[in-house]
């Protein structure tokens, strides 16, 4: 079956998902899990496809950054904001289950994805008003971020939510005593603005967090916790709506998520996998948007020292993220989206061969 299929396309990706859930779910004897995934998949279909209509309606289209690649400016006038109808559904989903089981931990998990979720609005929507691809400002974006970070990890921590002992293995663990402070801070915010950074490749992040999604629910489980079962049916869910909103945003994208939908993805994915103590893991299932954001890092410092060295700034790639560097080497959208999907399928592999064998 998967010999016939000539390139590994959204329906690859789908096909590769359902089977490695209904796999989880029959080894776990619980097939809930895929029942959850089909039904937000085909929720997030819905939702996508009849948003698509509302945004053309309101005119909410996208503004392409002119330091961008040239061939890019075709993508101009395309509907963003279409991580409103990813999140919303989640966090109703979410506010539903926290009423039900009167959860501290969840419902300070819901405040925090409903601050990103706000922040990402106010860029998108700032960004549209203003007809620039710019909507806050890279340090009013940060403060916003940063606020909601502290009050959910202070909060977090004093509730004894947050470990401070990382868990590689069942007999291996690290004890970061207070330092787990700021390495959840450098966790939410990092995670959060990586995959801001990754969506820039139609399908790309969208691709990449329905992978990233199933891998963190299905480490989850594997602790055999009853009471973090719920996060698990959490990550599945997203993981659905990823691939649902990803059946029209995949090349050539009819739809944008927007920052609304990066930055909500990036916090839940953080703030998952620090109250499940699964941050070891994520580090792992998350290469692809670490590797993104380490390769800005990289151009943005390596020119910087350049230039007060040698008064005259140079980059090791043609331009970042790392997947503009591919683009102007002459890779094609389609080929660099697929590669991206692979590898990190090969880090959901890779993450729980770990979790077994550690």
């Amino acid at each position: 079956m998967i010999g016939k299929i000539k390139e590994f396309n959204f329906k690859s990706l789908l096909i590769l998902n359902t089977f490695a859930l209904i796999v989880t779910s029959y080894f776990f004897n619980n097939f809930f899990f895929i029942g959850v995934f089909i039904s937000f998949f085909f929720i997030s279909l819905f939702t996508t496809k009849n948003g698509l209509k509302i945004i053309r309606k309101l005119n909410l289209l996208q503004n392409i950054r002119s330091e961008g690649p040239a061939n890019h400016y075709k993508k101009s006038d395309t509907p963003t904001m279409g991580g409103i109808f990813m999140i919303i559904p989640f966090l109703i989903f979410l506010l539903i289950i926290t009423i039900i089981l009167s959860s501290l931990k969840l419902l300070l998990l819901f405040l925090t994805i409903f601050g990103f979720f706000i922040t990402g609005f106010l860029d998108d929507y700032l960004s549209i008003k203003n007809k620039k691809n710019t909507g806050l400002k890279t340090k009013e974006k940060f403060i916003l971020q940063s606020i909601i970070s502290i009050i959910f990890i202070l909060l977090a921590y004093e509730k004894n939510l947050i470990n401070p002992l990382i868990t590689i293995s069942d007999s291996w663990g690290i004890n970061m005593d207070i330092f787990i402070l700021p390495i959840s801070f450098l966790i939410l915010v990092g995670i959060s603005n990586s995959v801001n950074l990754t969506d820039g490749l139609d399908g790309l992040a969208a691709g990449c967090s329905g992978i990233v999604f199933y891998g963190l629910g299905t480490e989850i489980l594997m602790k055999e916790q009853q009471e973090l079962f719920i996060f698990s049916i959490l990550c599945y869910s997203m993981s659905g709506i990823c691939l649902g909103f990803l059946k029209y945003n995949s090349y050539p994208a009819k739809i944008f998520m927007g920052d609304t939908g990066s930055l909500s993805i990036g916090a839940i994915l953080g703030s998952i996998a620090l109250l499940t103590n699964s941050v070891f893991t994520l580090s792992i299932f998350s290469g692809i948007f670490i590797i993104e954001s380490l390769s800005v890092m990289i151009q943005v410092g390596f020119f910087k020292i350049t230039k007060k060295l040698f008064h005259s700034g140079k980059r090791i790639f043609l331009m970042a993220p790392l997947h503009h560097h591919f683009e102007l080497k002459g890779v094609k959208e389609k080929k660099i989206v697929e590669d991206f999907w692979k590898i990190n399928i090969l880090l959901i592999i890779l993450g729980i061969v770990l979790k077994i064998t550690l």
